[in-house]
């Protein structure tokens, strides 16, 4: 019943199976509809496993032998050409990667084919262009790729058929920067086997700033052992004969379709079009060189080829010529000897360029040699990516919208004034220039440098319309230089012109120092102390000229040499507070050691503690579709030679070794105070390794340190750091940049608050606000906290206390500890546990027993005492009593006698009554005597 259903397979192909161990293998019909089918060719054994063809032959597998390829079709033999992108060849894949690594089908994230080429995604989505191919031999895959930005990351590697990625080495892996327009060739040898072919683009989006693509073509492998088909020429080229190994472009003036064997007569294009109406975007202008009277004209010619019809409805004519003008003055250090053009100043003499006449002379070799380049004064005869327009050049029409249109400008080198010394320089030169551009859509303006032609970096780039405004750039090393202009109209694929009306203007270009440059204007130089000898001499390093004397002269301690001020003092700029200049007054740095007074107290801080270079791996931050990254951090806080912090990518400068890259030399590194790197974890993404790129200085000059929340225009913000403890105060080190951005006209700045933590470790812990995650609320000014035990300030004999311990044995200790909360680091220690003789408590009971027994006798004698004495008195009270009775008559004696028997001297007692007792009472009453009375020696008297 089964074999009922089947039908005949009318439509299959050949193949053939994987070769076995005794070197051959079978060709096999394989239907090209899947399900069961009768009717197919039974298997045959097949060719050689070793067997290839030559070039400009296929494998006919129906008669298994090489046949030669038609006309208007090629091969390659033995290899394999992709050079038509119309559409997605056989073969090819494009797989987008989701955050968990996951594929996902993803349209607006994939490879597109643009007919030339392939266009990778703008996104930051990880896009991979797959093709698997299996080698007889060894073999070799090239292809031609366009990779101009680096927050685009473009890596090509290689995996067998387990998914095993091949050896490669990193500059093989990882592709490198190209120039805007220009298109690189890059080429890796294959392994016999399977090999599965990964071009692979991930963006880095922080912002809204859209990327620019990879573009990819003519990718060609070799080693395949046949092909079975040719490969038809694509238009406007044709192959004229059979067994062609390649196809030849038409001549001029023809045109072919798709698999030509011969071209037709037109105008090379792929096919006849009707010509348009001329209009604007057909025609430029131009301004004439300067004639023999010194004038000059604009005027206007049709794009080549033209393309454009005249004479008919809508067409716009070509304008007119303008009127002949006086031609612009010559460049600074150019002149004219009335002549048509501008001439260089020889050496030795100067010129600003303002009259048309011979420079002026100044017999001097220390002239600054200068290269000043006002483009509105050039003048060009044909339109190239960029033209002259009177005062300024402005950027070309270019064949579509999306073109790059380049202006470059090639140093040799820089020069420093005969007067400044290389070794003390750290300024070479500096590139000025003066721009504008005027776009109605996404337009943008990229400045670029290579320097010794290794790899192009973006220096800065500008999107959409900029009013006129000036950029200075600084060339801090002696090196060669090309700096490059770039204009877009638009990163949107485009083959045509529409906006003919968006414009780039450069004004001015001033580049300082140049080699082979020549001078605007004359310069202070130093003479030779030699009596009578006008020759100029380099002054050493951290010298400036002293214009009343011309004599060379040291800039006071702690002061930095400025590489473009005027001669004099004031070249010598004073460092900031709690800083220093090293010893070639090149820049100012700390020697990690600050002090605060307060009042009666005196605080040292000692920040060596902290270490040489600081990190911090802010973070994660997403950006809008998910894609994880970290900002990394590495400050410097303290600097001097030697002791600078090194931000490196490690994908975009492949011609750098690692040494150089960790020493900060690579075009793509950056060494100095503060600096950030974008760091990409490999979870997640697909990459391998995590990659660190888009390395930026933060902080290039050292401002000084202090307490005090702003310093030479940069704030600390100390309402970003919650005060916690006022016993200590923070302590602020301010920097900045001289590199100036689109959104940072000043330059960049960042200060870095230390604070006592004496829980935290002597390295301690970095962090950023929390409001501000980035490390900066405004993207000028970045802000730091770094807590740790080696930011408190030193300890002195007033951070302890004394303690006394108990008395034993006639022996007391006395300890000495810190006085909680310890805030206080090195410094003077805790003097030594003391023990000196006491006098312990049974000494002092012992003592207390006496004096206590001692009083008690005393008390008791005294007591006896008094009470012996009171009995006399007694006595003496009751014979005064009888013989006042018995004797005297009252009240007329006035004195009595001393009894017989009484001792004179008895009677030298005073006896005092004040007061009688109960007993004197009782005693008065009975002797019915009342009263009160005084014995003495005297008389007696009665009161």
């Amino acid at each position: 019943g089964d074999r009922l259903l089947m039908h005949m397979c009318a439509d299959y192909y050949y193949e053939y199976t994987e070769c076995d161990s005794t070197g051959s293998r079978w060709r096999v019909a394989i239907p090209q509809s899947p399900g069961a089918c009768t009717g197919l060719p039974e298997p045959v054994r097949g060719t050689e496993c070793t067997f290839s063809c030559d070039a400009g032959e296929f494998l006919e597998m129906s008669a298994q032998e090489c046949t030669q390829c038609a006309a208007g079709s090629y091969s390659l033999g033995s290899g394999v050409r992709f050079d038509q992108w119309d559409s997605m060849p056989a073969g090819f894949s494009s797989l987008a990667t989701s955050l968990e690594n996951s594929p996902r089908g993803d349209d607006s994230s994939s490879w597109v084919p643009q007919g030339n080429y392939l266009e990778s995604n703008r996104d930051e989505c990880t896009v991979s262009l797959i093709y698997a191919v299996h080698l007889k031999k060894q073999g070799s895959v090239s292809f031609e790729y366009q990779y101009p930005d680096k927050n685009l990351l473009f890596e090509f590697f290689i995996q067998n058929d387990q998914c095993q990625e091949m050896d490669q080495s990193a500059d093989a892996k990882w592709l490198k920067l190209t120039n805007h327009g220009e298109w690189a060739t890059h080429t890796v040898n294959l392994k016999s086997g399977t090999n599965i072919l990964y071009w692979r683009t991930g963006g880095v989006l922080m912002g809204t700033k859209v990327v620019k693509p990879v573009l990819l073509k003519n990718v060609q492998i070799e080693g395949v052992a046949y092909t079975s088909e040719c490969f038809p020429c694509k238009p406007g080229t044709f192959s004229h004969s059979p067994g062609s190994s390649t196809c030849d472009p038409c001549p001029h003036d023809t045109y072919s379709g798709h698999g030509a064997s011969s071209c037709t007569p037109s105008e090379g294009s792929a096919t006849c079009k009707d010509k348009p109406p001329c209009s604007k975007k057909d025609y430029f202008q131009i301004h004439t060189a300067c004639d023999h009277e010194g004038k000059t004209q604009v005027m206007y010619k049709w794009m080549e080829p033209k393309i454009c019809l005249e004479g008919v409805a809508d067409a716009e004519p070509l304008p007119p010529s303008g009127e002949r003008e006086p031609c612009p003055p010559c460049n600074p250090g150019f002149y004219n000897n009335d002549t048509a053009t501008c001439s260089p100043c020889p050496p030795g003499t100067y010129s600003d360029g303002m009259k048309r006449t011979e420079g002026f002379v100044y017999p001097d070799s220390s002239l600054p040699v200068t290269f000043v380049c006002l483009i509105g004064y050039l003048y060009l005869s044909r339109p190239l990516g960029w033209e002259v327009a009177g005062d300024h050049i402005q950027s070309g029409a270019g064949s579509s919208d999306n073109d790059y249109l380049i202006l470059n400008i090639h140093i040799p080198g820089f020069k420093l004034p005969t007067s400044v010394s290389s070794h003390s320089a750290t300024e070479f030169g500096r590139i000025t220039f003066e721009f504008e551009t005027v776009c109605a859509a996404d337009c943008e303006l990229y400045f670029m440098m290579d320097v010794n032609r290794k790899s192009t970096t973006v220096v800065e780039s500008w999107e959409g319309a900029k009013t006129r405004q000036s950029y200075t750039h600084i060339m801090t090393k002696n090196a060669s230089v090309s700096y490059t202009w770039a204009f877009q109209r638009t990163n949107q694929p485009s083959d045509v012109r529409r906006r003919v009306n968006d414009v780039a203007r450069l004004y001015s270009i001033t580049v300082s120092n140049a080699v082979d440059g020549v001078s605007s204007e004359c310069r202070a130089c130093a003479l030779s102390a030699q009596p009578s000898s006008s020759t100029c001499v380099p002054c050493p390093p951290g010298h400036y000229i002293d214009t009343r004397t011309s004599q060379c002269t040291e800039c006071p301690r702690n002061t930095y040499l400025v590489s473009h001020a005027t001669p004099g003092p004031d070249a010598c700029k004073p460092c900031g507070p709690a800083s220093r200049s090293d010893k070639d007054h090149r820049l100012c740095y700390s020697d990690c050691h600050f002090t605060h007074t307060e009042g009666n107290a005196t605080l040292t801080f000692d920040f060596s503690l902290l270490g040489s270079v600081g990190s911090l791996m802010n973070g994660p931050s997403f950006t809008s579709k998910g894609t994880k990254y970290f900002h990394q951090f590495n400050i410097s806080l303290c600097g001097g030679q030697g002791q600078l912090a090194v931000c490196t990518d490690n994908v975009t400068d492949l011609s750098v070794t690692d040494s150089q890259r960790e020493k900060g030399e690579g075009a793509n590194s950056v060494k100095t105070f503060i600096c950030q790197s974008t760091i990409i974890p490999a979870s997640g993404r697909g990459f391998h390794t995590a990659l660190s790129s888009q390395s930026i200085n933060l902080a290039d000059t050292f401002l000084g340190v202090t307490v005090e929340n702003a310093l030479d225009g940069v704030k600390a913000g100390p309402e970003l750091w919650p005060q916690t403890s006022k016993k200590v105060p923070d302590i602020n080190f301010y920097y900045r940049s001289l590199d100036e951005t689109s959104s940072c006209v000043l330059g960049r700045s960042a200060v870095v608050t230390l604070r006592c933590n004496p829980v935290k470790s002597t390295k301690g812990d970095l962090s950023v606000p929390s409001r501000c995650p980035a490390g900066t609320c405004d993207g000028c000014t970045f802000h730091f906290l770094w807590e740790s035990s080696g930011a408190c300030p030193t300890c002195t004999d007033r951070d302890y206390h004394q303690i006394e311990g108990a008395c034993k044995g006639g022996q007391q200790d006395l300890l000495y500890v810190w006085t909680e909360p310890k805030l206080c680091m090195g410094g003077v220690a805790l003097p030594e546990k003391k023990t000196l003789p006491c006098e312990g408590m049974e000494y002092w009971v012992r003592l207390g027993a006496g004096l206590g027994a001692f009083t008690a006798v005393l008390l008791v004698s005294l007591t006896c005492y008094f009470w012996k004495k009171n009995k006399r008195l007694e006595y003496k009270y009751s014979r005064l009593v009888m013989s006042a009775n018995k004797e005297c008559e009252l009240p007329g004696a006035d004195s009595c006698a001393v009894m017989e028997g009484e001792n004179e001297a008895d009677m030298e007692d005073e006896v005092v009554y004040t007061k009688p007792s109960l007993l004197g009472k009782l005693k008065a009453i009975a002797s019915k005597v009342s009263g009160t009375f005084t014995v003495r020696k005297s008389p007696l008297v009665w009161s």
